[in-house]
Parts: C-alpha cells; structure tokens; sequence
C-alpha cells in the first residue's frame, strides 16, 4: 500500500492529506439546514450532510491530493447513521482513486487488537463468503499497549496489501506529558520510533515500510531527529494549519528524496469557507473554498521541498 500512496504522491505532487473530520460548526449551515427540513432534526438528518459535505469536498480536489484521512470519532458522535455516513466515505473516496486513511488510533491487546485490524482493514468469513468491514488503506494505531496491540495490524498489511500510522510524537499541547519522558536516557518518543522501524523491517516495499509512524508538524526540531531514526517509515504529520504547523516547519519530515512524508491538514480545508482569505465564495461554494485551499497548502509545502 505505501508504493500505491508514493505513486499518487508523485504523480500528483502533492505531498498532502485532507482530513475529513465533518461536524456541525464546520459543515455550512445551508446544507445542514437542506436535510433537516427534509429528515427533521435527527443523526440520519446530520449523517446525510456529513457525506455530502465530504462529497462535495472530494469531486473538488481529487486531482489535487493522493489520500484523504476521515476521523472517525466525528461519525461516532451520530451513532449507526453516523458511522454510515463515514462508510460511504469511505467507499466514495476509493471510487475516485484516493488513498484512505482511517483515523481511528485503535489500540487493544489480543483478539480485540486482531478484530480492529480486520474490521477496519481486513477481512472476515462467515462459511463460505468473505466480507470486508470499513476497508480503508490504512489506519492510525495507539501503540500504548505495546507489540500485542500494534502487531496485528501489521500481520493484516502484507496478506491485505494494507499500511498503519503509528503515534510516535503527536501533535497536541499535552502530548508531553508522557511521550517526552525521559527514559533510559532519552524521551519516550524516541523508544516509540525504534519500535516502529522494528514493526515494519518486515513489510516494506523499496525503500519504504508499510509501517508508519505519525509526528506532529508542531514539533518540527522532533521531526528531524525522529525522521533519521526512522529512515524507512513514512510519517504522517498532522498539525498543520489550525493547530500552527507551516510549511517552513516541515522540511526536516522528509527525506532527501523529497519523499518519507505526507502532510494532513482538516479543519483549514474543509472549513476554508468560514476564513477571511476564502470568503468570497460563500457558503453555497464551500467545496470550492476547499479546493482553493489545497492550492496554497501545496504551494506552501512545495515551496520548501
């Protein structure tokens, strides 16, 4: 999966990842307001805004980005109709060629660590058939729990040709609390990124692994220490844009190639209509806002590549 990821990334110069992490400050209050009056004020009402939003944002932008990255939790927050919603994203997304990542941070032991991985990129028989679950690319995994809870998922990359984001260095204010711990010398994050290039020794294809890792864009002198620890892991760095992340903070994610990371940025793209510099096209023309979004990221990003 990470050689599919690379080729869209090349082809389409875009080193980004568009979070899709709908809710209801962010969606326009139009189209909210669309299927309210016509579901009334109900989850199905919101989980029918939330795909097309998402949507709307994706027909916009596939020729600009390799992936997209739905944060489930958004979906959780309606319940049944709610994760409907992002498992149509989830299928629409692959129907026009992206990438999908799961943001789920998933993270358990034994047979509940394998049922995550098979439920969100696996598969299960029931007698004579195969079923797939939500059948993203790949996956965001907490690796708090240690190997047992990271290693099923890694087993699922190589037989479902499938790739996970572990946390490493995480983006959040608080994320020092632990994760920069000194331990035996050194933080704990750097421990957490030794581990990871561990996970994915077996499961690269070319230079790269199967097994990434995810480092906050908001800790860009982290970024480069963790980035030559882990010469062949691919690093999924959120933080940019709402949370302060820019492009001259990222430089040091990729490796020399101009390859080793992919940039996520949500908030500021699916809700690029509610700033200032995109207003003019209104809440009817979000998508649009979007898009327009996407550009200046990658100016920005490519920039200093």
């Amino acid at each position: 999966m990470i050689t599919k990821l690379i080729e869209q990334i090349q082809e389409k110069k875009a080193p980004i990842v568009v979070g899709l992490d709908p809710t209801l400050k962010l969606m326009p209050k139009t189209l909210v307001d669309k299927w309210i009056n016509e579901l009334g004020q109900t989850p199905e009402a919101v989980a029918e805004a939330m795909f097309e939003y998402n949507r709307q944002i994706m027909d916009a932008c596939v020729d600009l980005i390799p992936a997209v990255k739905p944060q489930i939790a958004m979906y959780e927050t309606f319940g049944i109709p709610g994760l409907y919603a992002y498992q149509r994203t989830v299928e629409y997304a692959k129907q026009l060629g992206l990438i999908v990542i799961a943001d789920i941070k998933r993270g358990d032991i034994g047979t509940s660590s394998a049922a995550y991985a098979l439920g969100h990129l696996g598969s299960v028989k029931i007698g004579e058939y195969t079923y797939r679950g939500f059948d993203a690319d790949m996956a965001t995994v907490n690796p708090y729990m240690g190997s047992d809870s990271v290693r099923p998922f890694v087993d699922v990359c190589k037989p479902e040709d499938k790739g996970i984001f572990v946390l490493c260095k995480t983006s959040n204010p608080s994320s020092g609390e632990f994760q920069d711990r000194i331990v035996d010398g050194r933080p704990l994050y750097e421990h957490v990124a030794e581990k990871i290039e561990e996970w994915g020794a077996n499961n690269r294809e070319g230079d790269y692994s199967n097994v990434g890792a995810v480092v906050g864009a908001t800790y860009p002198e982290m970024g480069e220490r963790l980035r030559k620890l882990m010469p062949h892991t691919y690093i999924l760095v959120p933080g940019y844009g709402a949370q302060g992340g820019k492009g001259a903070d990222l430089k040091n994610f990729f490796n020399k190639d101009g390859l080793g990371a992919i940039v996520n940025s949500s908030r500021g793209i699916i809700a690029a209509f509610q700033k200032e510099e995109y207003a003019k096209y209104g809440e009817e023309n979000f998508a649009l806002a979007s898009r327009a979004a996407v550009v200046d990221m990658l100016e920005d990003i490519n920039s200093v590549l």
